[in-house]
């Protein structure tokens, strides 16, 4: 579960701004003892569990939820009994009859409730529970209750209005009892064009062809589950995809083939190949029905039912009649309709629409269709298009004869289904091409080694996929000694992942690994320079691996921008500028690959480089777009079927100094270490409860928090962990545990001498030292530390010197120092921090104002990163292709930032303090 799903949080509901403003002035009357009931009706689809979710998330209200279910339905009571179950202990505070009725109802006591009795015995439950906090009853489904239930619960909705207690319901159109007739209704429609578009492009990030997204907005008619649905099969992969391989729900999809049975075969015909054909040009369908032997009149009976219309465009009704269609037609029928579309379709403008028409018109196996195919995957990857590339590799493989050529068609599917999050189909085509090669085949089966390792370590980051990929790249070796390196890299990332819960010493059998295979006479790769500092780092130490890992970073930092490469490298490459105490090159290399990412749709690498780079954002003390890139990296890691990137939730929530949400999610995430085998989660869990109590002043519980992370010496954590430990250690009186990691830190910041590493270290050596030579110490790890991106060090050093001038009795330079430590501090909201310089400036005399709330605009996460990225320049096309978001969808969320802001202007947001609203 992402962690920042771990507190709940308000929803933002795209095209629901009026509905969501008519349910919170609802409980706004709730919360001040005025509550009531609301019928939420809309068709299925439409939005009613949403908005059901939107208020459960509503702060300062207690929540209850029932869910109507048709087999229920005729068991009376059911709801009542999901609703009351947990309130049972307050039974015996009801008067005899309600308590009576009650127990009957629950199975307690025999005999027939009295309605009256009942209902007024769980209007009065509900009102005990409400005694503390208003009451919110959610009921979903309603259009399934139970009649017992619904005419309890109708009862106590008329009667609410003065009760701190809300009811609402969710029922679909048409259905619905005449229990919940006479209450208020709030209906819901479709959304709007913009908003269906914005909706679809936030949900499926993947290219989409213009045309066929046009054809499912269409289609769609603002159903937000329609536009959620329908493109998770055709029209994902740009329209290249067997319609219907999904299936509609069963009683629809019976009643659309029942509407279906009764017409015409021709204009059935013509119906499946509009089916087909996913952009719905009627010039095309009306030559391939000539070639069909169909008459174009035959679309009339189908128009008079109401399934399609033909106008501009060919649209079908709804979303699930197209799949029904072609569901209910025969393979033979499918494949003349194809064949048909084949032929129509134009092999010079359209030459990958055609191979797909053709691809879908053939029986069996034919290699000319499957070459085509992979044309025509090519091209499409060329354009960003890896989902449809995935769709044409995977058919390739399906319609290849040869067994060889198939085992190479369906590993390269198998990648292409990687790159765009799809583990379980990426697998299904490793096994289907392992069983298609033969004994002797090495490098293929090398190959579905080394995928299989890489899928699993997508899935999982443990100890089992440091080994499979260790396996893949000993496999990988004898036939391809550069691509054993790109495992063995992988392999590296994967046992940092791991860490301490690797059941052996991963590290170094990797560094062993790639020392043995080191490359030959030729010019080595950036690749092969950073896994041999790597190596270096593990099997000689950090010094006599400095060299080669900046020359590692230098190279790929000034490596030409159009430069792709492997997430293990990636993530290393930015590890290795961390280590360094780089943090120029840690923030370049994550934004040039973010930026590749984003423009190639490749989803399954950006829950971690976004991780990284909202890391950076912490040490450069832009929380705001820290928790910006957070929001934005779980919702990714879902769409991509990765593990959850916690690591940023926690050390914002810490740098913040926010207690108790850093020690939730803390919490939560430790857990999930253990359960996962994440060794590298659990030190950046402890590195936020050290950061979070040095910034509280509890330097023995810093301490402790450090400690267990500290005694490791993990890639990526060096520049972090010791200087927390050492100022926790220096501060709770114990220099015997601060020296021996104060010395480590100096030897490493010696080696590196980057000013992010000098400033850091001459600030611990400071706390370790007495009378003037600490000052200085401290002044130049501001000088140094200024000259570095890590303001958040920077502040510090301040507040630490500041600290020590008013314990010399040097009140009037501690006095500049704490309150340069407390603007900076306050200003990027690391608010422990700047209570700490507040306290110490108070100790001295002054007395400090906080900031006034006014300069502060608080945006919702998107908000906050479309502002950002609008105040540098960037078009709203620009930023639609950045956030995988429409023009249109930025520009209705500029209206919203200017109307919060108070001004009319691109220009105006230059400069403005932009701050994410933290939801809880």
């Amino acid at each position: 579960m992402p962690a920042s799903h771990f507190v709940p949080r308000r929803p933002v509901l795209l095209g629901r701004r009026h509905e969501s403003d008519v349910l919170d002035q609802f409980l706004h009357r709730t919360q001040a003892g005025r509550g009531g009931a609301l019928v939420i009706r809309g068709e299925a689809g439409i939005g009613k569990t949403a908005l059901l979710e939107y208020m459960r998330t509503a702060p300062g209200v207690r929540t209850l939820r029932v869910s109507g279910a048709e087999f229920e339905s005729e068991l009376a009571f059911a709801a009542l009994h999901q609703l009351c179950g947990s309130m049972l202990s307050v039974l015996q505070r009801l008067p005899g009859p309600q308590r009576g009725a009650l127990e009957a109802a629950f199975g307690l006591s025999s005999g027939t409730p009295d309605r009256f009795h009942l209902g007024l015995a769980v209007l009065n439950l509900l009102s005990e529970a409400a005694d503390e906090q208003p009451l919110l009853c959610l009921v979903d489904d309603a259009q399934w209750l139970d009649r017992a239930s619904a005419q309890a619960l109708s009862f106590v909705a008329r009667r609410l209005h003065d009760e701190p207690v809300a009811v609402v319901f969710a029922v679909r159109a048409p259905l619905g009892g005449a229990e919940l007739a006479d209450l208020p209704e709030l209906r819901l429609e479709g959304l709007a064009d913009a908003d269906a578009r914005g909706l679809l492009a936030s949900q499926f990030r993947a290219p989409m062809d213009r045309q066929v997204r046009e054809r499912i907005i269409a289609e769609a008619r603002g159903n937000p589950l329609a536009l959620l649905e329908l493109p998770r099969t055709a029209e994902l992969a740009g329209g290249f995809a067997v319609p219907g391989a999904a299936p509609a729900p069963g009683s629809v999809e019976a009643s659309f083939r029942s509407r279906l049975a009764g017409l015409p075969a021709d204009t059935r015909l013509l119906l499946l190949t509009a089916a087909a054909e996913p952009i719905g040009e009627p010039s095309l369908l009306r030559r391939a029905a000539e070639l069909l032997g169909v008459d174009p009149a035959a679309v009339t009976p189908a128009e008079d039912a109401g399934l399609l219309t033909v106008s501009a465009w060919v649209r079908f009704r709804h979303p699930l009649v197209r799949s029904a269609v072609y569901r209910a037609a025969s393979p033979e029928d499918r494949r003349a309709a194809h064949r048909a579309l084949a032929e129509v379709t134009d092999a010079d403008t359209r030459p990958d629409r055609r191979a797909w028409h053709r691809s879908m018109a053939v029986a069996g196996p034919d290699e000319g269709v499957a070459a085509a195919l992979e044309h025509s995957a090519g091209r499409a990857r060329a354009r960003g298009g890896i989902a449809a590339a995935a769709a044409f590799l995977e058919r390739a493989a399906t319609l290849t004869p040869d067994p060889g050529r198939r085992a190479v068609r369906a590993l390269a599917a198998a990648r292409a289904k990687r790159d765009t999050g799809a583990a379980e189909a990426a697998l299904t085509l490793v096994a289907m091409s392992e069983t298609d090669l033969g004994p002797d085949d090495e490098p293929r089966r090398a190959e579905a080694a080394a995928l299989r390792a890489r899928v699993s370590f997508d899935r999982k980051r443990d100890d089992e996929a440091v080994v499979g990929l260790l396996r893949a790249a000993k496999l990988t070796t004898r036939c391809d000694a550069a691509g054993a390196r790109e495992l063995l890299l992988d392999a590296f990332a994967a046992a940092v992942f791991v860490g301490r819960f690797a059941k052996g010493p991963r590290l170094l059998e990797v560094a062993d690994a790639a020392h043995a295979m080191r490359p030959g006479e030729a010019p080595p790769r950036l690749l092969d320079i950073l896994l041999g500092g790597l190596a270096t780092q593990v099997r000689e130490g950090y010094a006599a691996a400095v060299p080669q890992l900046r020359r590692a970073v230098d190279l790929h930092r000034r490596a030409d921008d159009g430069g792709e490469y492997g997430l293990g490298e990636v993530w290393m490459a930015c590890n290795a500028a961390m280590d360094l105490w780089d943090d120029a090159a840690w923030r370049v290399l994550a934004d040039r690959q973010i930026s590749l990412c984003r423009q190639h749709g490749a989803l399954a690498s950006l829950p971690v480089l976004l991780s990284f780079r909202a890391l950076a954002h912490i040490h450069a003390g832009e929380f705001g777009d820290a928790a910006a890139l957070v929001d934005e990296t779980h919702s990714i890691a879902v769409d991509a079927g990765a593990p959850p990137v916690v690591y940023v939730d926690v050390s914002l929530a810490a740098w913040r100094g926010d207690e108790a949400t850093t020690a939730a999610l803390a919490d939560v995430a430790m857990r999930a270490a253990h359960e996962r085998g994440e060794g590298r989660l659990a030190n950046v869990t402890e590195y936020a409860r050290a950061v979070l109590h040095n910034g509280l002043g509890r330097y023995e519980e810093a301490l402790q928090a450090a400690r267990p992370a500290c005694d490791l010496d993990e890639p990526g954590f060096y520049s972090w962990i010791p200087v927390e430990f050492v100022e926790a250690a220096a501060r709770a009186g114990r220099r015997d545990l601060a020296l021996p990691v104060m010395e480590r830190l100096s030897e490493r910041a010696g080696a590196s001498r980057t000013p992010w590493a000098t400033g850091v270290e001459l600030r611990s050596r400071a706390l370790l030292t007495d009378g003037p030579a600490a000052d200085e110490l401290y002044q130049e790890a501001i000088v140094q530390l200024g000259r570095s991106e890590g303001t958040v060090h920077l502040a510090r050093a301040r507040l630490l010197h500041g600290e020590w001038l008013r314990r010399e009795g040097r009140l009037s330079e501690a006095r500049t120092q704490l309150r340069a430590a407390y603007e900076q501090l306050s200003s990027i909201g690391a608010e422990a921090f700047a209570a700490r310089a507040a306290r110490e400036l108070a100790a001295g005399g002054e007395q400090v104002r906080k900031p006034k709330a006014e300069a502060q605009h608080r945006l919702t996460p998107q908000e906050f990163q479309i502002a950002r990225l609008v105040a540098t320049g960037a078009t709203s096309k620009e930023v639609a292709t950045q956030l995988f978001l429409s023009p249109r969808t930025v520009d209705t969320h500029l209206r919203n930032i200017f109307k919060k802001l108070g001004i009319t202007s691109r220009r105006q947001l230059r400069g403005l303090p932009l701050v994410v609203t933290r939801t809880a």
